[in-house]
Parts: structure tokens; C-alpha cells; sequence
């Protein structure tokens, strides 16, 4: 009997102050390969500053952070990037003149730079274009590689987003709404892609679109005012009263 899928991330008891605001209050949580764990609450829940503690951005005032089994409390942003962690931003990341592929290709080389190779182009190295033409097929962006990126539509940045994470290689996927803004054809496509990564990755997904959250997750935890009042299944989730109340609303 095969047991549970391996723990990739975990934050524990993680909090972050500054002055005398709780951002993020004792709160602890559990990535899982093959698992996609949403992160919901209202603004100002302390959703993006938990990802920006877990994926090293910012320290935390207590707690601990591990990735794959280590303690990385202490490690800058980069160096987890490079240990096998991805995230995307809220607002988009990418360089609007150059193209998908090479898009893609820059942070695929970001995770093995190789300065030494002064003697080659970068923008030829076969490595690099190589995972970069894999990334963009994955995210179906496969028949617009050579199309610059600010010319692609809303949904189309987010999927690149997404690409850009991949190609870094990365276990853990924390992914900032990557769904804001988009309509109901573009979220089909994204849930999707989630789903296909799912299998090989641990995924933090904080989404206001509830809709979408309950289609695709299969934990969920709600923050309100910087800490965790239930961590479910999504429909322990949604029969919760204090829940309901705090945020999903009575019906």
C-alpha cells in the first residue's frame, strides 16, 4: 500500500509583525505533491504575505519554513528558487518586448546561469532553449513562442507566467491569483493546466474566484485578519459556520 503523497513545503506557526500589525498570526500549513491547497480570506487576510513568507521574500518574525524536508528559514528568496520553488506575482512578470520563447528561456537559464560559457551566445544555449520550447508546449503556448509577450492576450500572460515558473524546474508552485482578470473560457483553460501540473508538484493557490477555487482544490484554508480559521476539504469548507459567516456568506 502506497502511503501519502511526499510533504514538499510546510510552514510552521509562521508570523509576521510589523510594528504593531499581525499580518500573518501562528499560522502553519502543508503542501502536498499532487495536492492543489487554495489560501482564501478578504483583503487584507494576510493571503500574499504567507506566500511571500514561504517563498522567502520576506522574513518571518517567528516560525519556520521547509522545503523538501530542510529548514530554509533562513535562505534568501534565489536560493529556494533554485531548491525547487516557483511563484507567481499578482501583477504580471514578464518582459512585454521579448518574445514567449525567450521569456521563457531567461529564467530557464536563471536557474543554471552559466557564466564561464563566455564563449557562447546564452541565447543559444541548447539546454536552456530546450526547456523553454518544453515549458511553452506545456502551458499551451506552443504556436506563439515567437510572438512577443505584451502582445498576448490577459490569459495568455498568466499561462506565460506559469511557463516561466516551470522552467526553473521547480517542485512547489505558489501561485498568486493567477486567475484575476480573466473571463470564463480563459479560467476553464488555466484550471486545467493546474490540474495537469498537479501530478508532479505541490501547488498554493490564493484566488479570489471562488467558483473556480471549489472546482479545483482539494484543501482549502481560510485566513481572516492574519490568521487560519478552518483548513478542510473544500466542502468541510463550505458547510463551516464561522466560515460562512467570516466570508463565504450565509444562503
Amino acid at each position: 500500500m502506497s502511503g501519502p503523497p511526499p510533504l514538499l513545503l510546510r510552514g510552521d506557526s509562521l508570523t509576521r509583525r510589523w510594528g504593531g500589525l499581525v499580518a500573518v498570526n501562528q499560522v502553519s500549513i502543508a503542501l502536498q505533491r499532487d495536492q492543489i491547497h487554495a489560501v482564501i480570506g478578504t483583503n487584507g487576510a494576510g493571503k500574499s504575505t504567507l506566500i511571500n513568507l514561504l517563498s522567502g521574500e520576506i522574513p518571518p518574525s517567528s516560525g519556520t519554513v521547509e522545503l523538501l524536508g530542510q529548514d530554509v528559514t533562513a535562505w534568501s528568496q534565489p536560493r529556494r528558487a533554485r531548491a525547487g520553488l516557483g511563484r507567481s506575482y499578482q501583477r504580471n512578470t514578464i518582459y512585454p518586448s521579448f518574445s514567449v520563447l525567450e521569456n521563457c528561456r531567461l529564467a530557464a537559464q536563471a536557474r543554471t546561469p552559466k557564466p564561464w560559457a563566455f564563449w557562447q551566445e546564452a541565447a543559444r544555449c541548447p539546454a536552456s532553449v530546450a526547456t523553454a520550447r518544453e515549458v511553452a508546449a506545456r502551458t499551451g503556448l506552443a504556436a506563439l513562442v515567437d510572438r512577443p509577450a505584451g502582445l498576448l492576450s490577459h490569459g495568455q500572460k498568466r499561462q506565460l507566467e506559469i511557463a516561466m515558473c516551470l522552467a526553473t524546474e521547480p517542485q512547489v508552485l505558489l501561485l498568486d491569483e493567477p486567475l484575476a482578470g480573466m473571463g470564463a473560457e480563459e479560467t476553464d483553460r488555466m484550471l486545467e493546466l493546474l490540474r495537469e501540473l498537479k501530478p508532479a508538484h505541490a501547488i498554493l493557490l490564493v484566488e479570489h474566484d471562488m467558483d473556480a477555487v471549489f472546482r479545483v482544490a482539494d484543501r482549502i484554508t481560510v485566513m481572516v485578519n492574519g490568521a487560519v480559521i478552518a483548513s478542510d476539504t473544500p466542502e468541510a469548507v463550505r458547510s463551516n459556520l464561522e466560515v460562512q459567516a467570516a466570508y463565504l456568506g450565509t444562503h
